[in-house]
């Protein structure tokens, strides 16, 4: 009785840890807006106030396991979640952007590493494998909230007290997660586990950070900083392929890209994490600043967006079953890109609202709930058990990889949108400086904050920016669809022709719900 009690404590223990990770995801893209006039940021500060998360988080999810198992799995989570706490603590009081952006930096680092210990806990935690299925339904189901739930009280949090606690509110759950591990968790380590593939870590971190930078302020670098830029990145991409190719145990196995289930689903992390992930930080600022809503409907509008990432889980899982997941899996990514075609349509009728939106915006909710489970299901079941861990992990990392590029390439295309509309609206009246100056101002949503005496005598109505914000959420929008559609045919032709149903391993329960919280 003492072990199932201890037991249901560690679980409430792993659980909080996941809540805290999804929160930390997606309360944040809310505040965003408030940030750029509180915080005197920039729209490049705020992408990277989210960038600065993702890509932490990238650099710690494959070391994370290794440390555990080499130190203990119960004394990492709870470093881990220490570290959460008070990096949470930092983000509340930063008084500037760039100390708030080193601040997610720390907090993505412990965040990480914290989600991954927490799937670690539990695997051992939780010996019987049915009682482990029950556990990891549990920690799956409170992720699910953690995601689907932050955008909502994030914007109530925002509405009935300060933006500081959409971080600060993390210090007493981490507290209590704390508790919750040092009571119930049962310490356990892997006295075989593999060395730590630093030139791995470090040459992917170099190389994701690189390429990010370059397309957030590749425009203000001059010709040879970035061509340098670009030299560095690419460099550091290589070395990456050569450590990986050279260490006994690299980080990546890329020998498992030659399984057609394996490749075929990592499309399908590929595809979320290349729209809609990225799409939900942009989100907030075109309900905010296009449509004009408050922090409150905008958290609540979001949840039509989330909300079926939980609701479709089971209904996606009979799909793989009944068709496997050569089906599944592009018919969750192709009514993903139908989602966000419909947006594009709904945001460019006159007259555009919340309910022109929602079609776009339920059938996008739907495609991901449809692509998810059956993704993570597919990379860790098409290898072999004792490979389920670094299928997961690559999985993981790829999502990961790819959310932090596009978050940039997103906002990229939404101030070149924003320039091009005001190009033809305003011809020479500006030059390229102010343009490029005065789109990323748009590009942030706050659109009554754009006092300029030229801009008063171009658009003494505003007319002209608002119609600049709308095309800019129309090239990002067409972006997402388009690609995300191109990425659905990849990977129906890459599944090819009728397989056998992937295999099912032991390492399955712990690989899908840690795929499906960092979706």
């Amino acid at each position: 009785m003492l072990q199932i009690d201890r037991n249901t404590v560690a679980l409430a223990g792993a659980c909080l840890a996941s809540l805290l990770f999804g929160l930390e995801i997606s309360s944040v893209p809310v505040i965003l807006p408030k940030l750029e006039s509180v915080l005197a940021a920039d729209f490049k500060d705020l992408q990277w106030i989210m960038n600065a998360y993702t890509i932490a988080c990238t650099t710690v999810l494959m070391a994370t396991g290794t440390l555990a198992d080499r130190f203990g799995r119960k004394r990492v989570m709870v470093i881990t979640t220490i570290a959460f706490g008070f990096a949470s603590l930092l983000c509340g009081f930063a008084p500037s952007a760039p100390i708030l952006i080193v601040a997610r930096f720390l907090q993505g680092l412990a965040g990480g590493a914290m989600f991954t210990c927490s799937v670690a806990v539990l695997s051992h935690q939780f010996q019987d494998g049915g009682e482990r299925g029950k556990a990891f339904v549990a920690w799956s189901v409170v992720s699910g909230i953690g995601l689907g739930f932050g955008p909502a009280i994030g914007g109530l949090i925002v509405t009935f007290s300060s933006w500081q606690w959409v971080f600060l509110i993390h210090v007493p759950l981490a507290i209590l997660a704390l508790v919750f591990i040092v009571a119930g968790v049962t310490e356990s380590r892997d006295h075989n586990a593999q060395k730590l593939d630093r030139a791995g870590i470090l040459t992917l971190s170099l190389a994701v950070f690189g390429f990010s930078y370059l397309i957030t302020q590749g425009a203000d670098l001059g010709g040879g900083a970035r061509i340098g830029v670009i030299v560095a990145s690419v460099a550091a991409f290589i070395g990456f392929l050569v450590a990986e190719k050279v260490n006994p145990y690299p980080m990546f196995d890329f020998s498992v890209f030659r399984i057609r289930q394996f490749s075929g689903a990592i499309m399908g992390g590929i595809g979320m994490n290349f729209s809609y992930w990225p799409f939900i930080i942009y989100l907030p600022i075109y309900f905010s600043g296009v449509l004009g809503y408050n922090s409150t409907t905008t958290g609540l509008l979001l949840l039509v967006y989330t909300l079926p990432l939980m609701l479709m889980s089971s209904t996606a899982e009979r799909l793989r079953a009944r068709y496997q997941a050569r089906i599944a899996i592009p018919l969750g990514l192709l009514t993903l890109g139908i989602g966000f075609i419909a947006m594009r349509i709904g945001s460019g009728l006159e007259g555009a609202n919340w309910v022109s939106m929602l079609p776009g915006t339920l059938i996008a909710g739907i495609g991901i709930g449809l692509t998810n489970s059956p993704t993570t299901n597919t990379t860790t079941g098409s290898v072999s058990p004792d490979r389920a861990g670094m299928a997961s992990g690559i999985d993981i990392s790829a999502r990961l990889i790819t959310l932090a590029i596009n978050i940039a390439v997103l906002g990229l295309l939404l101030t070149r949108g924003i320039v091009s509309y005001l190009r033809d609206a305003f011809g020479t009246a500006l030059v390229p400086n102010e343009l490029h100056a005065l789109a990323e101002r748009i590009a942030t949503g706050n659109l009554g904050s754009l006092a300029q005496p030229k801009l008063a005598t171009l658009d003494p109505s505003g007319a002209v920016v608002h119609a600049a914000l709308v095309n800019g959420f129309g090239w990002v929008m067409l972006y997402c669809g388009i690609g995300v559609l191109a990425l659905a045919v990849i990977s129906f032709v890459i599944f090819g022709a009728k397989t056998i149903a992937p295999r099912e391993g032991r390492g399955h329960a712990s690989a899908q719900t840690a795929g499906e919280a960092c979706s």
